[in-house]
């Protein structure tokens, strides 16, 4: 009987040290191949402060604090023209009062080429460039592309005038054309510098020119001489120059019988 007790003893002694160790090698198996994970590693973007447009900016309004904000952007795309937070920390009240020589859109970058400071100059002085002039003259509906001419666009001025025909005894009269001035920009109609409440056509009585010394000069002689009217330029080709062969085209003669008397227009082509 005590060998039989023995036996079990024995039983149970090497069952138990056979359970153990294998479960130590189990543990030992299923820990040598464990490594632990090393999340990668992820390029830190380098990014900058920009003074951009809080809201839409029109032409020729005063620039408030109200409207600037600065905005995170990448470093690699910011252009040496934006206004950087790093180096100019004070941007958004050294600007304040500006005037916009041009529009700019919510979330634009702040130009400072865009932007002029008035200093108590009035509105037109303030967004004239260097060497250029302002100056007015009449339009009607029929003068002025039936006022679809908005401030920003680019025309082209035309000056029609009537000539007498010395070559017909009947008094006879030549409508001449020409255009004097191509491809000039509005700077306002009337007194509205800028498109009000998203109108697409404004009737006015005044159009406002930028040119060149001498361009005023020849306007302010056409406007004693004959009508000038206004042709509106297309957005895609606002950038080209008219010629001056393109200016002076091919004219035609056109007799004209008003009242028993007969007169001769020239049309272009």
């Amino acid at each position: 009987m005590w060998k039989v007790k023995r036996m079990n003893t024995a039983r149970i002694v090497v069952l138990t040290i056979a359970v153990g160790a294998g479960g130590v090698a189990a543990y030992l198996a299923s820990g040598s191949d464990h490594k632990p994970v090393i999340a990668p590693q992820t390029a830190q973007m380098q990014t900058v402060d920009v003074l951009v447009a809080k809201a839409d900016i029109p032409l020729g309004q005063a620039v408030g604090a109200s409207e600037l904000q600065w905005q995170t952007w990448p470093a690699a795309t910011v252009s040496d023209s934006f206004i950087r937070r790093d180096k100019n920390p004070d941007a958004t009240t050294k600007l304040v009062g500006s005037i916009a020589r041009s529009p700019f859109v919510s979330g634009e970058p702040i130009r400072e080429t865009k932007l002029v400071q008035a200093n108590g100059a009035g509105f037109m002085a303030a967004v004239l460039p260097a060497g250029m002039r302002a100056i007015s003259t009449d339009i009607s509906p029929e003068t002025g592309a039936g006022g679809f001419i908005l401030p920003n666009d680019r025309v082209d001025v035309i000056l029609s005038r009537r000539e007498k025909n010395a070559d017909q005894n009947n008094g006879g009269e030549t409508v001449r054309s020409e255009i004097l001035l191509s491809n000039v920009r509005v700077l306002a109609i009337d007194q509205s510098p800028r498109e009000k409440d998203g109108q697409n056509s404004v009737v006015g009585k005044t159009a406002t020119l930028e040119l060149k010394p001498d361009q005023a000069e020849t306007l302010a002689r056409a406007r004693q001489s004959g009508t000038i009217t206004l042709a509106l330029r297309s957005l895609a080709d606002a950038s080209v120059v008219v010629s001056s062969d393109e200016q002076s085209g091919r004219r035609d003669s056109i007799n004209i019988v008003r009242y028993g008397v007969t007169t001769r227009a020239t049309t272009r082509q």
